[in-house]
Protein backbone atom coordinates (compact mmCIF):
# COMPACT_ATOMS: atom_id res chain seq x y z
CA UNK A 1 0.00 0.00 0.00
CA UNK A 2 1.13 3.72 -0.64
CA UNK A 3 1.49 5.96 2.05
CA UNK A 4 0.42 8.55 0.36
CA UNK A 5 -0.46 10.16 -3.10
CA UNK A 6 2.82 11.09 -4.76
CA UNK A 7 3.77 14.09 -6.13
CA UNK A 8 6.12 12.70 -8.65
CA UNK A 9 6.94 9.02 -10.06
CA UNK A 10 10.21 8.19 -11.49
CA UNK A 11 10.66 4.71 -13.43
CA UNK A 12 13.41 2.68 -14.36
CA UNK A 13 13.68 1.63 -18.34
CA UNK A 14 14.93 -1.47 -19.25
CA UNK A 15 13.34 -4.34 -17.31
CA UNK A 16 10.73 -1.70 -16.10
CA UNK A 17 8.84 0.33 -18.83
CA UNK A 18 11.02 -1.71 -21.91
CA UNK A 19 11.75 -5.33 -22.46
CA UNK A 20 15.08 -4.67 -23.77
CA UNK A 21 17.14 -7.90 -23.48
CA UNK A 22 16.30 -9.11 -27.13
CA UNK A 23 18.56 -5.65 -28.44
CA UNK A 24 21.01 -5.96 -25.49
CA UNK A 25 22.05 -9.30 -26.22
CA UNK A 26 22.34 -8.96 -29.53
CA UNK A 27 24.72 -6.29 -29.11
CA UNK A 28 26.95 -7.95 -26.80
CA UNK A 29 26.76 -11.85 -28.45
CA UNK A 30 27.92 -9.39 -31.93
CA UNK A 31 30.32 -7.85 -29.46
CA UNK A 32 31.78 -11.14 -28.38
CA UNK A 33 31.76 -12.49 -31.75
CA UNK A 34 33.82 -10.06 -32.79
CA UNK A 35 36.46 -10.20 -29.94
CA UNK A 36 37.06 -14.60 -30.93
CA UNK A 37 34.46 -15.37 -27.97
CA UNK A 38 31.21 -17.94 -27.72
CA UNK A 39 28.29 -15.68 -27.89
CA UNK A 40 26.52 -15.87 -24.76
CA UNK A 41 22.66 -16.07 -25.58
CA UNK A 42 19.96 -13.98 -24.59
CA UNK A 43 19.38 -15.98 -21.42
CA UNK A 44 22.41 -15.92 -19.60
CA UNK A 45 22.61 -11.99 -20.91
CA UNK A 46 19.21 -11.23 -19.18
CA UNK A 47 20.74 -12.14 -16.06
CA UNK A 48 23.62 -9.61 -16.39
CA UNK A 49 21.65 -6.66 -17.17
CA UNK A 50 20.90 -3.95 -14.27
CA UNK A 51 24.03 -2.15 -13.25
CA UNK A 52 24.75 -0.50 -16.06
CA UNK A 53 26.46 -0.56 -19.38
CA UNK A 54 30.43 -1.18 -18.40
CA UNK A 55 28.98 -3.63 -15.93
CA UNK A 56 27.57 -5.42 -18.59
CA UNK A 57 30.14 -6.00 -20.59
CA UNK A 58 32.74 -6.79 -17.78
CA UNK A 59 30.22 -9.61 -16.98
CA UNK A 60 29.96 -10.75 -20.34
CA UNK A 61 33.87 -10.80 -20.99
CA UNK A 62 34.43 -12.70 -17.79
CA UNK A 63 31.10 -14.30 -17.04
CA UNK A 64 31.27 -13.50 -13.77
CA UNK A 65 27.93 -11.66 -12.00
CA UNK A 66 30.62 -9.24 -9.71
CA UNK A 67 34.09 -9.34 -11.66
CA UNK A 68 36.85 -8.02 -9.47
CA UNK A 69 38.93 -6.41 -12.05
CA UNK A 70 38.85 -4.71 -15.43
CA UNK A 71 38.96 -7.02 -18.28
CA UNK A 72 42.09 -6.42 -20.57
CA UNK A 73 39.77 -6.00 -23.39
CA UNK A 74 37.40 -4.15 -21.95
CA UNK A 75 37.85 -1.11 -23.73
CA UNK A 76 37.93 -2.25 -27.36
CA UNK A 77 34.75 -4.33 -26.33
CA UNK A 78 33.49 -1.30 -24.81
CA UNK A 79 33.74 0.29 -28.43
CA UNK A 80 32.52 -2.67 -29.92
CA UNK A 81 29.33 -2.82 -27.84
CA UNK A 82 28.15 0.95 -27.99
CA UNK A 83 28.52 0.17 -31.97
CA UNK A 84 26.59 -2.57 -32.09
CA UNK A 85 23.79 -1.14 -29.74
CA UNK A 86 23.68 1.92 -31.01
CA UNK A 87 22.44 -0.02 -35.01
CA UNK A 88 20.05 -1.99 -33.32
CA UNK A 89 18.58 -0.03 -30.23
CA UNK A 90 14.68 -0.58 -30.55
CA UNK A 91 14.16 -3.20 -33.06
CA UNK A 92 13.28 -6.13 -30.85
CA UNK A 93 12.59 -4.32 -27.27
CA UNK A 94 9.29 -3.92 -26.68
CA UNK A 95 7.27 -2.30 -23.62
CA UNK A 96 5.54 -4.26 -21.34
CA UNK A 97 1.94 -5.03 -21.74
CA UNK A 98 0.20 -2.10 -19.25
CA UNK A 99 2.81 0.87 -19.78
CA UNK A 100 1.05 3.27 -21.89
CA UNK A 101 -2.11 2.51 -20.44
CA UNK A 102 -0.17 3.37 -17.30
CA UNK A 103 1.35 6.74 -18.57
CA UNK A 104 -2.00 7.89 -19.63
CA UNK A 105 -3.60 7.62 -16.70
CA UNK A 106 -0.65 9.33 -14.29
CA UNK A 107 -0.74 12.32 -17.23
CA UNK A 108 -4.28 12.29 -16.35
CA UNK A 109 -3.94 12.90 -12.71
CA UNK A 110 -1.44 15.29 -13.84
CA UNK A 111 1.23 13.47 -12.04
CA UNK A 112 4.84 14.38 -13.77
CA UNK A 113 7.16 11.54 -14.45
CA UNK A 114 10.93 11.19 -15.04
CA UNK A 115 12.77 8.07 -16.13
CA UNK A 116 16.22 7.50 -14.15
CA UNK A 117 18.06 4.46 -15.63
CA UNK A 118 21.39 2.91 -15.40
CA UNK A 119 21.75 2.80 -19.11
CA UNK A 120 23.94 5.01 -21.10
CA UNK A 121 22.83 8.80 -21.96
CA UNK A 122 23.52 8.16 -25.32
CA UNK A 123 20.71 5.55 -25.73
CA UNK A 124 17.96 6.58 -23.08
CA UNK A 125 15.95 9.08 -25.07
CA UNK A 126 16.73 7.16 -28.31
CA UNK A 127 15.13 3.90 -27.11
CA UNK A 128 11.91 6.20 -25.49
CA UNK A 129 11.57 7.26 -28.58
CA UNK A 130 11.59 4.33 -30.93
CA UNK A 131 9.13 3.48 -28.48
CA UNK A 132 6.79 6.28 -28.62
CA UNK A 133 7.13 6.97 -24.89
CA UNK A 134 9.81 10.20 -25.00
CA UNK A 135 7.19 12.88 -24.06
CA UNK A 136 5.82 11.26 -21.07
CA UNK A 137 9.21 12.24 -19.06
CA UNK A 138 9.96 15.81 -17.70
CA UNK A 139 13.43 14.48 -16.95
CA UNK A 140 15.59 11.90 -18.02
CA UNK A 141 18.44 11.09 -16.43
CA UNK A 142 21.16 8.60 -16.97
CA UNK A 143 23.98 6.30 -15.59
CA UNK A 144 26.86 8.02 -16.59
CA UNK A 145 25.72 11.14 -15.38
CA UNK A 146 25.89 10.31 -12.46
CA UNK A 147 29.21 9.05 -10.73
CA UNK A 148 27.19 6.54 -8.16
CA UNK A 149 24.14 5.45 -10.17
CA UNK A 150 21.38 3.29 -9.24
CA UNK A 151 21.80 1.40 -6.06
CA UNK A 152 23.17 4.59 -4.76
CA UNK A 153 20.63 7.26 -4.54
CA UNK A 154 21.99 10.19 -6.33
CA UNK A 155 20.20 10.01 -9.41
CA UNK A 156 16.79 9.66 -7.42
CA UNK A 157 17.57 12.67 -5.44
CA UNK A 158 18.78 14.93 -8.22
CA UNK A 159 15.86 14.16 -10.00
CA UNK A 160 13.45 15.05 -7.77
CA UNK A 161 15.52 18.41 -6.82
CA UNK A 162 15.09 19.34 -9.99
CA UNK A 163 11.74 18.75 -10.30
CA UNK A 164 11.12 20.56 -6.87
CA UNK A 165 9.21 17.36 -4.83
CA UNK A 166 10.56 16.18 -1.53
CA UNK A 167 11.61 12.73 -1.53
CA UNK A 168 9.16 11.12 0.61
CA UNK A 169 6.41 12.62 -2.09
CA UNK A 170 8.12 10.25 -4.29
CA UNK A 171 7.91 6.64 -5.59
CA UNK A 172 10.30 4.85 -7.37
CA UNK A 173 8.65 1.77 -9.85
CA UNK A 174 11.29 -0.81 -10.52
CA UNK A 175 12.38 -4.38 -11.30
CA UNK A 176 15.47 -4.96 -9.65
CA UNK A 177 17.31 -4.50 -6.22
CA UNK A 178 19.45 -1.38 -7.45
CA UNK A 179 16.13 0.27 -7.71
CA UNK A 180 14.72 -0.88 -4.24
CA UNK A 181 18.23 -0.08 -2.87
CA UNK A 182 18.20 3.42 -4.31
CA UNK A 183 14.87 4.05 -3.15
CA UNK A 184 15.35 3.24 0.32
CA UNK A 185 18.44 4.85 0.82
CA UNK A 186 16.43 8.27 -0.71
CA UNK A 187 13.89 7.80 1.25
CA UNK A 188 11.08 7.16 -1.35
CA UNK A 189 8.51 5.26 -1.87
CA UNK A 190 8.67 1.65 -3.56
CA UNK A 191 6.81 -0.08 -6.31
CA UNK A 192 8.00 -3.58 -7.52
CA UNK A 193 7.35 -5.26 -10.85
CA UNK A 194 7.91 -8.68 -10.92
CA UNK A 195 8.83 -9.98 -14.66
CA UNK A 196 12.45 -7.68 -14.81
CA UNK A 197 15.63 -8.12 -14.75
CA UNK A 198 15.76 -9.26 -10.97
CA UNK A 199 18.61 -11.72 -11.07
CA UNK A 200 16.08 -14.27 -9.83
CA UNK A 201 15.82 -12.28 -6.33
CA UNK A 202 12.04 -12.08 -5.57
CA UNK A 203 11.02 -8.93 -5.94
CA UNK A 204 9.10 -9.17 -2.56
CA UNK A 205 12.62 -9.67 -0.60
CA UNK A 206 13.00 -6.01 -1.17
CA UNK A 207 9.72 -4.69 0.61
CA UNK A 208 8.89 -2.38 -1.69
CA UNK A 209 5.34 -0.72 -0.57
CA UNK A 210 3.95 -2.36 -3.56
CA UNK A 211 4.29 -5.30 -6.36
CA UNK A 212 2.29 -4.68 -9.57
CA UNK A 213 2.23 -7.72 -11.75
CA UNK A 214 0.93 -4.85 -14.60
CA UNK A 215 1.72 -1.32 -14.25
CA UNK A 216 -1.62 -0.35 -15.44
CA UNK A 217 -2.82 -1.03 -12.01
CA UNK A 218 -0.31 1.91 -11.05
CA UNK A 219 -2.77 5.15 -10.79
CA UNK A 220 -5.88 2.57 -9.62
CA UNK A 221 -3.48 2.48 -6.44
CA UNK A 222 -2.37 6.37 -6.65
CA UNK A 223 -5.89 7.00 -6.60
CA UNK A 224 -6.49 4.92 -3.58
CA UNK A 225 -3.94 6.56 -1.64
CA UNK A 226 -5.41 10.00 -2.22
CA UNK A 227 -8.71 9.17 -1.11
CA UNK A 228 -7.34 7.12 2.20
CA UNK A 229 -5.55 10.18 2.90
CA UNK A 230 -8.77 12.47 2.83
CA UNK A 231 -10.62 10.21 5.56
Amino acid sequence: MLRRRPSLVLFDLDGTLVDSAPDLASAVDRMLLALGREPAGEAQVRGWIGRGQAMLIKRALTGALWPEDVPEDFERAHELYVEFYGEMLAEKSRLYPGVLDCLDALRTLCIPMACVTNKDSRFTARVLESLGILEYFDVLASGDEFSRPKPDPDALLDTARRLGVAPEEVVMVGDSSADAKAARAAGMMLVMVPYGYHGGEAVESFLPDLVLSDLNELPRWIEAAESNALH
